[in-house]
């Protein structure tokens, strides 16, 4: 029985990183249009991580871009998330003293 309890979040997670990508892939059309994309990185708890990419990456209009992603996102899923962008190749940050 601790099995399937263990399983359901992570079950819950792969579904919820479905949307998110399905989401991204739709928005992406537009994005590349414009010569710019967006890449799901991962989740943590309630954060998406994504990496923008091309001209995207110094678009003034790129925080409004992520906030409709983002809303996309939360309506589809019908929970908040939030989405933050990460910069580089790296998806997480170096740990102090760690290289």
């Amino acid at each position: 029985m601790l099995q399937d309890a263990e399983a359901a979040p992570v079950a819950q997670s792969l579904d919820k990183e479905q949307v998110i990508r399905a989401v991204i892939d739709e928005i992406r059309p537009n994005l590349r249009r414009d010569g710019g994309d967006c890449e799901f990185v991962e989740i943590c708890g309630n954060k998406v991580m994504v990496r923008m990419s091309g001209a995207c990456v110094l678009c003034k209009l790129s925080s409004a871009t992520l906030e409709g992603i983002q809303a996309r996102i939360i309506e589809k899923l019908g929970e908040f998330v939030r989405l933050v962008p990460v910069a580089g190749a790296q998806a997480r940050p170096m740990t102090p003293g760690r290289h």
